[in-house]
């Protein structure tokens, strides 16, 4: 695989260094797995956000509601109750 050349603090590569060791895995794939988890964090806040401004929007909540129960019949179209 590719790769390039990311500068990080000395403190940084240590703490990095020692979980590589502890956790029998590489440097690049502890740094990617935080890297993704920083990342899903970051969209999860983001949406969460969008969502409260949504819930304040006494307008728009009322649409996502009435857009929700039509989704919500739909779903269950033609499907037998068990």
């Amino acid at each position: 695989m590719p790769g390039t050349t990311v500068r990080i603090n000395y403190e940084t590569w240590k703490a990095l260094k020692e979980l590589a060791t502890r956790t029998g895995e590489s440097m690049q794939s502890l740094l990617d797995k935080a890297i993704e988890e920083y990342r899903t964090k970051c969209f999860l806040e983001e949406a969460n956000r969008a969502f409260a401004a949504l819930k304040e929007d006494s307008e728009a909540w009322k649409a996502e509601i009435e857009e929700r129960k039509a989704w919500d019949i739909a779903s269950t179209d033609g499907l037998e109750r068990w």
